[in-house]
């Protein structure tokens, strides 16, 4: 959806008639759902925000950049092997049944993100969002091959020459140089990446990861050369709910209305107070840096990602003007409005202790984690049981999977009411990641039996480390009599 103001009738051939302030005050705003979007040029600015951009966005992206590259004991250190249905993950090997920690990671960060938008508003989308990382990087390459915002504006603008498309030429093929690195990336965490990396240049990959890294060489390329602020506009959930989670001392990007207001033009040194101007020059900076192109001082808006961006700006003019620092700044609402601060309200201490407890869980969760996986099922190609003498035998499928980074031997026996035994099974070494299965058969004596079902336990223990261990529990049939 795209909100626009109505076009001033002039701009149409028609002579705009003059409003009253009243009248301007309350003009109908229209909606073209189907208006394309005006380009956004965005100027270039230098200040706190935007270092503390590069600072925030470089780890992650070292970390993303890096992490595939990393080997541990001989293996990636992350690799969600998926026809191997193993999922590495540094000096952890998790499978499909470890499904539970992913739900769990995922509601962790779920109430981080809904906790920090509560006190800082949305400045994860304006610092760490890989959205804003990735066109903060298409912004650069458009600086260093096109120049800044006016020059960007003026080469548009101006018919095709040799400059223009040697220009433009350089800067997609930097972006997609970008968008192939990352897409390449990306598949890296699915498939050993050297092999990857190696196969694809030299036109070895087979089909299925070329797809890949061609789709998410495109989809890199769309969303952080072209599609950029609208993503976040319009794409992105975060910015429909986010209303929601704010309140009146929730931190966010102001600019101070009592403060700014008249705006108006100026000189340097002028008593632009006895004429009835404020600290705005109406010098527009704050529009031109801003990556979604929207105008702070029209106040808190959905599109607003919280990047600082405008604060910047805004510091910069107010610094060449010789007035005052803050006319824009990270603050709340009530502080604008001089009213009580309430930093530790009940919604930020109900998230955070709600998140304490749920990490607390999970690294626990995480740190007693046994690194074996054991499954029994009855063999259905058999009939239920059978009496052999004076014993009467279950058949069961015994499936072991050895998650620790070391083989190991399992020794398996079985437990219960009654004197079980196992028959059948012999003690394998079971390599890092490989499953065993195997048919096993459990008797005991008729005699003992008291009744049709019972409970039989398997345990699984390691035998080069007692403390591996894991019981299954399942049921063993015998006669009625």
């Amino acid at each position: 959806m795209n909100e626009k103001s109505k076009q001033p009738e002039a701009s149409k051939g028609i002579p705009a008639k003059e409003t009253s302030a009243k009248e301007s005050a309350t003009e109908i705003r229209y909606v073209n759902l189907y208006e394309s979007e005006e380009k956004v040029y965005t100027r270039r600015i230098t200040g706190f925000f935007q270092r503390l951009r590069r600072f925030t966005s470089a780890p992650l992206m070292l970390g993303f950049l890096l992490m595939p590259w990393l080997v541990i004991d001989g293996r990636p250190a992350m690799l969600f092997d998926l026809p191997a249905r193993q999922f590495n993950i540094l000096w952890m090997t998790f499978s499909p049944q470890d499904g539970v920690y992913l739900a769990w990671l995922l509601i962790i960060a779920a109430f981080l993100l809904f906790t920090v938008t509560v006190m800082v508003g949305r400045v994860w989308c304006g610092f760490t969002c890989p959205q804003t990382v990735w066109t903060q990087m298409y912004m650069w390459a458009e600086f260093l091959c096109e120049g800044d915002r006016n020059k960007r504006i003026k080469l548009d603008s101006q018919k095709w020459s040799m400059e223009k498309f040697l220009r433009k030429a350089a800067k997609h093929a930097i972006w997609i140089a970008i968008a192939l690195v990352t897409a390449i990336t990306f598949v890296g965490y699915f498939t050993p990446i050297r092999e990857l990396a190696i196969n694809f240049f030299t036109f070895q990959v087979d089909l299925t990861a070329a797809f890949w890294v061609l789709f998410f060489t495109g989809a890199t390329y769309g969303n952080a050369g072209f599609m950029r602020e609208q993503v976040c506009k319009y794409m992105c959930p975060y910015a429909r709910f986010q209303s929601v989670m704010y309140d009146h001392d929730t931190l966010a990007v102001w600019y101070n209305k009592e403060r700014g207001e008249k705006r108006g033009p100026r000189k340097i040194g002028e008593d632009y107070k006895a004429q009835g101007l404020g600290d705005c020059i109406d010098c527009s900076w704050c529009v031109q840096v801003c990556p979604v192109n929207i105008d702070i001082r029209e106040g808190l808006q959905a599109e607003c990602i919280d990047c600082g961006l405008c604060i910047d700006a805004c510091d910069s003019v107010m610094e060449k003007m010789n007035y005052p620092l803050g006319l824009i700044s990270f603050t709340t609402e009530d502080a604008v409005a001089k009213k009580k601060v309430n930093i530790m309200r009940p919604r930020v201490l109900g998230y955070a202790a709600v998140l304490l407890v749920m990490v607390g869980f999970f690294v626990y969760s995480l740190a007693t984690r046994m690194p074996l996986l054991v499954e029994v099922m009855r063999d259905r190609g058999t009939q239920m049981y059978r009496v052999n003498e004076d014993k009467v035998l279950n058949v069961y499928t015994l499936k072991i999977e050895n998650l620790d980074r070391k083989t190991h031997v399992y020794d398996v026996s079985v437990h219960g009411d009654f004197n079980y035994e196992i028959q059948g099974y012999k003690a394998p070494p079971i390599l890092e990641g490989e499953i065993l299965t195997v048919p096993v058969r459990v008797a005991v004596k008729r005699s003992e039996l008291k009744g049709e079902k019972n409970t039989v336990s398997f345990k699984v223990v390691a035998r080069e480390n007692p403390e591996i261990v894991i019981s299954h529990n399942t049921t063993f049939i015998g006669p009625s009599k």
